[in-house]
């Protein structure tokens, strides 16, 4: 995803630990911008309480689930569990990216500077499980633990008591809960999301299309639209492992067929679908022009220095 541009003074591909700090930083600002859709997304995914007629007449609508949550909680309360989000995203888009662009550095072709369709599905996917061996999975067992909390016992505080409460009760083990729907879901989305991109930013540049922030943002959205569709399912089982008591990947799949059937596994689609549009054209519109910015630091740096 990086690019050379001898205008700019750049003539060789910039440092990897770019992609790092354009990575995270598009992703803090992604997830916060977003956070509302997420918040009612995970909402409605996670089990109803039969005994609780507040939780059981929980609309499916992402619109009245947020107009529900103002009226009856307050704003603050559509961004619960934001900050272990934000933070994870952090870390994890700044992984992604540099797992992603090490990947393509190392694969691409020599002449074209391009990847196959095939290895940009590689990269992505590999991408997608450091992201969430390090960031997703205990970031968001967190996230997701407090929005549940919130709706029922509310025992947790903030993201840091959510913690220290999980540890206790449940040990290290206990903040990967939903590791294999989280896993699942990270490397199948973050190969088809970022191989879907980098296909379609390659063949517009083979092409001589302009790489503007129209571009970025319809390339990235598109990429979203494919990505949502094919691993909704690792979603909604990821979202039931990880409740305010959790529970395993077996638990949580069959606690959704005996809810909702086989279409609960698409549960949310319609909500994730608008935030995942979303997000993925604000994430790669800003991690383009984050890396522009850094690039150009970078090189003003070195040439001072030379």
């Amino acid at each position: 995803m990086t690019k050379q541009s001898k205008a700019d003074g750049i003539t060789s591909a910039p440092p990897k630990y770019l992609s790092f700090l354009s990575g995270g930083i598009a992703g803090a600002i992604e997830a916060s911008a977003t956070y509302p859709l997420e918040f009612a997304k995970t909402r409605i995914q996670l089990r109803r309480d039969p005994g609780n007629a507040t939780i059981a007449t929980v609309a499916n609508n992402p619109i009245r689930m947020i107009r529900d949550v103002l009226r009856k909680e307050g704003p603050r309360a559509l961004y619960r569990g934001c900050s272990a989000l934000v933070v994870g995203s952090v870390v994890k888009d700044g992984v992604r990216f540099f797992t992603f662009d090490a990947i393509k550095s190392a694969f691409k072709d020599p002449e074209t500077g391009n990847l196959s369709p095939f290895r940009s599905v590689l990269a992505g996917m590999s991408a997608g499980v450091m992201s969430s061996t390090f960031a997703s999975t205990p970031t968001e067992r967190v996230k997701t633990a407090l929005i549940d909390d919130a709706r029922s016992s509310k025992r947790f505080r903030s993201a840091r008591d959510a913690v220290r409460i999980i540890y206790y009760e449940q040990g290290f083990l206990g903040m990967y809960r939903g590791f294999l729907g989280t896993t699942l879901r990270q490397s199948c989305s973050t190969a088809i999301r970022m191989g879907t991109y980098n296909i379609l930013k390659d063949y517009e540049t083979s092409h001589h299309i302009g790489q503007g922030l129209a571009a970025n943002f319809i390339n990235g959205a598109i990429a979203g639209l494919i990505t949502t569709v094919g691993t909704q399912p690792f979603d909604v089982i990821k979202t039931r492992s990880q409740s305010s008591k959790g529970a395993t990947t077996a638990q949580a799949f069959r606690s959704i067929l005996a809810d909702e059937g086989i279409a609960g596994l698409w549960k949310g689609t319609s909500t994730r679908l608008a935030r995942t549009v979303l997000s993925a054209g604000i994430l790669f519109t800003t991690y383009e022009r984050t890396m522009e910015v850094l690039q150009l630091v970078a090189n003003q740096v070195i040439n001072n220095q030379g």
